[in-house]
C-alpha cells in the first residue's frame, strides 16, 4: 500500500487518498461489500466491489445485514451479479468531494440494520490512560504528572496478564490496598469486558467524509480500531476499519458520561468497505493485523502510531461471545469495534498538554489486509445530520420493491 505524505492528506481534494489506497493489497483475492447512496432509487443499496467496479446486489439482497446472515457470505457474494453502479475510485472521489455531485452515488458506511457496538480498555497501554483520565478529572495539564506516577507504580507491561485470571485479582488486590484501584482496571484485567453502545442503528459514517467531535471538547483523539462483523447467531463473518471517537476531557469527567464522550453527530467511522472471512482471510489474521495512524493537521502538526492486535488482553472472539450469547441477542447482528492501543501523549501545541484534534485534521486508519478509512475532523455540530432512520430505510425498500 502506497502511504501518501502527511502534507498531501492535509490539503487538496485527494486528502480521502486514492482507490487503490482504499483498498485491500489482496483486494483481487478479497470478498468486499458496502454499502452506496443510489440516487436513481433515492436510497442505500448493497453492493460488491469486484475488479476495480461496484456492483448493485439489492435485488438479491435489500440490507448488508441479510448478507452477514447467510450460510457462507464470502461464498454467495463471490458468485452474484448484477447492474455496475461504476468504477470504484469513481464513487469514492465523489464522495469526498467539496462539492458532491448527487445525481451520482456515493459511499455509504458499509453496515446497516446492524447494533453499533465497541470494546473499551482491551489494551493495557489505553487501559492506563482511561486510569489517568479518571484521576485528572478530564483535565489536561494534570496529566502528564499523573501518568509519569501510575507508570511507576503499577508499571506499562500488562499484555502479558489475562484478565479475570488469579494473577489478575492478585494485582487488583495489591493495588486496592495501594489506594490507586480504578473502574478502568477493573474492566481491563477483571473477568467482565467493558462493552457499550457506540451509536445508533444506521448512524455511523463512512469514509472521505467528516468525523465529529464536540465544539465544547477541548480533550479527545481518534481511536483506530479493526471492527467485526457477527451475525445474530454470534458467528463472526467479517471484518472493516472504525474510529471510536472519544472525548477526553468528557469521559474523565465521570464514567457515567460515556454515552455523551462517544455518542454524538459522526463520531462512529466505519469502512470503508467489510472484508467477508473465507479461506483467505479470517480470525486469525484479524489477531495478527497491524492498524496504522495517521493524523495530518493543516497547522503542520502530524502523528503517527501502530496498534498492534497481538497486544490486545482479550481475545476478539472471548468478546464476542461477552456481546452476544444466551445473555443477550442481536436478531440483526452487530458490529463490535476491539478496541485501540493508541491513547496519544505527544504535546501538540503546549509541554505536558499532550494531544486533541483541531478543526480540519485528517485522520487516516489503514492496515494492508482491510484499506484505508480516512476522515476529516469537524465538530460534531457542523457535520451533516443523521436523518435517514430505520423507518425510512424500510420505506425506500418497500417502494422499491425490495421488501
Amino acid at each position: 500500500m502506497t502511504v501518501p505524505q502527511p502534507q498531501a492528506l492535509a490539503a487538496g481534494p485527494g486528502w480521502f487518498g486514492t482507490a487503490a489506497e482504499a483498498l485491500p493489497d489482496d483486494v483481487d483475492q478479497s470478498v468486499l461489500v458496502g454499502r452506496i447512496w443510489d440516487p436513481s432509487v433515492d436510497g442505500p443499496s448493497p453492493v460488491v466491489v469486484r475488479d476495480g467496479d461496484v456492483v448493485d446486489i439489492s435485488h438479491r439482497f435489500p440490507t448488508v445485514r441479510d448478507i452477514c446472515e447467510l450460510p457462507d457470505p464470502a461464498a454467495t457474494v463471490a458468485g452474484i451479479d448484477g447492474p455496475r453502479v461504476g468504477r470504484f475510485e469513481d464513487v469514492l472521489a465523489n464522495t469526498g468531494a467539496a462539492t458532491r455531485d448527487r445525481t451520482r452515488p456515493w459511499l455509504l458506511a458499509p453496515v446497516d440494520l446492524q447494533a453499533l457496538k465497541a470494546a473499551g480498555v482491551t489494551f493495557p497501554v489505553s487501559m492506563i490512560e482511561r486510569v489517568i483520565e479518571e484521576r485528572a478529572r478530564g483535565d489536561l495539564a494534570l496529566a502528564a504528572d499523573i501518568r509519569r506516577r501510575m507508570l511507576a507504580d503499577i508499571g506499562g507491561d500488562l499484555h502479558r496478564l489475562a484478565p479475570g485470571s488469579a494473577e489478575a485479582e492478585r494485582l487488583k488486590n495489591l493495588l486496592v490496598a495501594e489506594g490507586i484501584w480504578s473502574q478502568y482496571l477493573e474492566v481491563g484485567i477483571g473477568p467482565d469486558a467493558e462493552i457499550f453502545t457506540k451509536g445508533q442503528i444506521l448512524s455511523a459514517v463512512g469514509t472521505a467524509v467528516p468525523v465529529g467531535v464536540l465544539a465544547a471538547s477541548t480533550w479527545n483523539n481518534p481511536e483506530p480500531e479493526v471492527a467485526l462483523i457477527v451475525a445474530s447467531s454470534g458467528r463472526i463473518v467479517g471484518a472493516t476499519l472504525g474510529n471510536d471517537v472519544n472525548l477526553r476531557d468528557v469521559e474523565g469527567r465521570s464514567a457515567l458520561l460515556l454515552p455523551r464522550a462517544k455518542d454524538n453527530n459522526a463520531s462512529c467511522a466505519l469502512g470503508p468497505l467489510i472484508r467477508l472471512f473465507d479461506d483467505r482471510f479470517g480470525l486469525d489474521q484479524v489477531r495478527g493485523l497491524e492498524v496504522r495512524l495517521q493524523v495530518c493537521g493543516v497547522d503542520g502538526f502530524e502523528l503517527e502510531a501502530v496498534s498492534e492486535m497481538a497486544q490486545m488482553s482479550r481475545d476478539p472472539e472471548a468478546l464476542v461471545r461477552q456481546l452476544i450469547g444466551p445473555h443477550h441477542h442481536y436478531p440483526d447482528g452487530a458490529v463490535l469495534m476491539l478496541g485501540t492501543m493508541f491513547a496519544p501523549i505527544q504535546d501538540r501545541d503546549r509541554p505536558g498538554e499532550g494531544f486533541t484534534h483541531k478543526v480540519d485534521d485528517v485522520v487516516r486508519i489503514s492496515c494492508p489486509a482491510l484499506g484505508a478509512l480516512v476522515n476529516r475532523v469537524r465538530h460534531a455540530e457542523e457535520c451533516e445530520p443523521w436523518q435517514f432512520g430505520v423507518r425510512d430505510l424500510m420505506g425506500n425498500l418497500v417502494r422499491r420493491g425490495l421488501l
